[in-house]
């Protein structure tokens, strides 16, 4: 691929020179304007034309004041009668004017006596523009957004309105992005002709002008035909960065691993019922990329209790078979040690030695596990970050498996890829959490997708209840006869607000409070807790030692107790949608019929009964994030810090999620005509490639 990368990017084209200068370039940006352009992202002239007005005002042109409807904004032609500078201090300097049946007033704070004489001089006739309000029954406007003269230009009736910071005024930043338009380049088509005629989309230029002067409200929605093109362009830059990504990691040298089924036939001889349809395709098709000599590079994403385990081990048998090694790499060191619990009996049933590795091993057992990785008599590794030092060494690592990858950082998963001993492991990432197509493909583009869309057999639905808490007398009584009748029940406790310490408060709380009703059947973990007392509340808990187990989010992922069948919640309103998914998916895991009550305290506003109603309508965790993502945007739905989230600056992944799928197609498309991009159109988008700042990207992505 570097003879293809050196192709893509030979430097920026010197028709962009001019977008890349500095907006203090432009007439009228001094310094301290550009420190504020600075502030809203726009350091160059580029980034102002690409920073859409995010809303807009409506200029209603009147002949007469009589027109007009107090308090709204209009334009109108005064003759300017005469002055009234300020009485006193604090006062106004009011400008008196007609419209030669109606008087008006222009009324100014602070105004500065040859500035305000020279824009309005008496005897003139101007063109004002602003907000008319009624005053003691006298029609005024306070401080003008516009004074123009009567053959000046005429005002737009639709005036757009640009994100503002520091000491930026509208008219500023119109001002600028109005220069930075004048400098952009003439450019080649980069979209396919195809497609562009079917959408109705206009050229590039075109497409500029047109939203950053939107005729009214509907140029400024989405769906507006120069909106949806320019975001198009960013969604087809970053997806075609993505698509060289894909094809560079295709190329890259990987070592083939072949298994011969023998170890995977034993696990699957022993499991209670057959796997899904869905995990034996992802099987082979994570087995194919194993036996292919390149580096795989493969998401496996499942819906909660999709059966994503059994995948993952399945996989790792596949490295074993071969006489190699495999790691399981998870966030937490609960989720590590519960990993290893779940494993354990799938490891006895394959023949193989399987091993747990985390921060807290210490001394000759920790001494003892690395001694025996580094000379292979350990197949399969579980561990937290932990199994990424330096001090870490495998014998010959060929799969490496990452769980809840957004947990992880770039840096991490860099340091698990030189764990292999000639050449970087095949890469497996896992995710629980189900993730809106338009996200998967922003986020993920890079990497081939395996999908688990079914449910296992023996997996129950979960009956989902919604109550008030002022029910609370009849919920303690409920679980109570559930309870003698031999069930076990998870209670989480509310997420107050953003601090370890209030949601422990209100934990300890109700702990407190349970342990009184129900004696020492009732246990409690947090994330605050010393990890070994954690593990024994959890270790009750499964063996049914203790029945209710009291817990923060902790429990969100990965807690396995088939018995438990109640899930009780409470302030679900206070929990995000794909959150309170994954609380519910922790019961209904065996063959008892499982229920998940979702309690509420009143009043619930609008956005927690559309959350809570979702809930109890579907099971479908797609569907679920598909609302989530409507609900609460991309950042707050996938945490942004590190998601690798590419932030656009007018796509709406929200919105146009469509037009990201249409831009992967289209990248797909395009490599395979034209793999060198060397047609008029590969040139047109070697162009778009540096607009969008995407040969920066490239880089980044690789190195991760």
């Amino acid at each position: 691929m570097a003879g293809d990368r050196a192709a893509v990017k030979p430097g920026r084209p010197e028709a962009l020179f001019p977008l890349f200068a500095g907006v203090e370039t432009l007439p009228g940006v001094g310094p301290r304007a550009a420190e504020s352009f600075a502030q809203m992202g726009a350091t160059r002239l580029r980034d102002l034309v690409l920073t859409l007005p995010h809303s807009g005002i409506r200029r209603r042109r009147i002949a007469r004041l009589a027109e007009s409807r107090p308090p709204e904004i209009v334009t109108l032609l005064v003759r300017v009668e005469r002055h009234s500078p300020p009485s006193g201090k604090g006062r106004p300097w009011r400008v008196h004017c007609s419209d030669g049946s109606s008087d008006l007033q222009l009324v100014f704070f602070h105004a500065r006596k040859d500035w305000i004489e020279t824009q309005l001089p008496a005897g003139a006739r101007r063109l004002v523009s602003g907000k008319i309000e009624l005053f003691d029954g006298m029609a005024q406007m306070v401080h003008p957004d516009h004074i123009g003269s009567e053959d000046g230009p005429p005002l737009p009736e639709f005036e757009p309105v640009y994100p503002l910071s520091g000491r930026l005024t509208q008219g500023v930043v119109q001002k600028a992005v109005r220069g930075a338009l004048a400098k952009l380049p003439a450019a080649g088509e980069w979209i396919d002709p195809g497609l562009l005629a079917r959408e109705g989309w206009p050229d590039w230029h075109a497409a500029l002008a047109q939203a950053h002067a939107p005729s009214g409200p509907e140029g400024l929605s989405p769906t507006d035909p120069a909106r949806a093109r320019l975001a198009y362009d960013e969604l087809f830059a970053h997806q075609l960065t993505l698509a060289l990504l894909r094809r560079d990691r295709r190329r890259q040298a990987g070592l083939a691993t072949q298994g011969d089924g023998r170890l995977r036939e034993r696990v699957l001889a022993g499991l209670p019922w057959p796997p899904t349809g869905a995990q034996r395709r992802a099987v082979d098709e994570i087995a194919g990329d194993m036996a292919a000599p390149r580096r795989m590079n493969r998401l496996l994403q499942g819906d909660v209790g999709a059966g994503k385990t059994l995948v993952a081990f399945l996989a790792l048998l596949v490295a074993v078979e071969a006489g190699r090694q495999g790691v399981l790499m998870a966030p937490t060191e609960i989720l590590a040690r519960q990993h290893f619990r779940a494993l354990e009996p799938l490891a006895q049933l394959a023949g193989i030695r399987l091993e747990v590795l985390t921060g807290r091993d210490k001394g000759d057992a920790r001494a003892n596990i690395l001694a025996d990785l580094a000379m292979g008599r350990i197949d399969v590794l579980v561990g937290t970050h932990a199994v990424i030092q330096k001090t870490v060494e495998f014998a010959d690592l060929r799969l490496a498996i990452i769980d809840e990858q957004h947990r992880f950082g770039v840096n991490q998963r860099m340091e698990l890829g030189t764990k292999g001993n000639h050449l970087p492991p095949d890469m497996l990432v896992m995710t629980a959490t189900p993730i809106p197509r338009s996200l998967a493909l922003a986020q993920f583009g890079d990497m081939d997708l395996s999908v688990l869309d079914e449910k296992p057999a023996g997996r129950q639905p979960v009956r989902t209840t919604v109550v008030p808490d002022s029910r609370m007398a009849e919920v303690l009584a409920h679980l109570e006869r559930a309870l003698q009748g031999g069930a076990r029940a998870y209670w989480v406790c509310p997420l107050v607000e953003e601090s370890e310490a209030v949601d422990l408060t209100a934990a300890e709380a109700r702990f407190q409070e349970l342990r009184a009703r129900f004696g020492a059947e009732v246990r409690m973990v947090h994330g605050q807790m010393p990890p070994e007392e954690r593990d024994a509340a959890m270790a009750d808990f499964a063996a049914g030692r203790a029945r209710i187990l009291v817990a923060t989010t902790v429990i969100e992922v990965g807690v396995d107790v088939p018995e438990a069948t109640i899930m009780v919640i409470e302030r679900a309103e206070s929990f995000g949608l794909a959150q309170l998914h994954q609380l519910r998916g922790r019961v209904g895991r065996g063959s008892e019929a499982s229920s998940c009550l979702l309690m509420y305290h009143e009043p619930l506003s609008e956005t927690g009964r559309r959350r809570l109603g979702i809930l109890r309508e579907t099971e479908d965790g797609f569907r679920i994030a598909e609302e989530d993502l409507a609900m609460r945007g991309a950042g707050d739905v996938i945490g942004t810090a590190q998601s690798g989230l590419p932030r656009f600056r007018i796509a709406d992944l929200e919105r146009q999620g469509a037009l990201m799928a249409l831009a992967r197609k289209d990248a797909q498309a395009f490599l395979e005509r034209d793999p060198g991009m060397e047609s008029p159109r590969g040139q047109a988008i070697r162009l778009l490639l540096w607009l969008m700042e995407q040969d920066r990207a490239v880089r980044l992505i690789t190195a991760g």
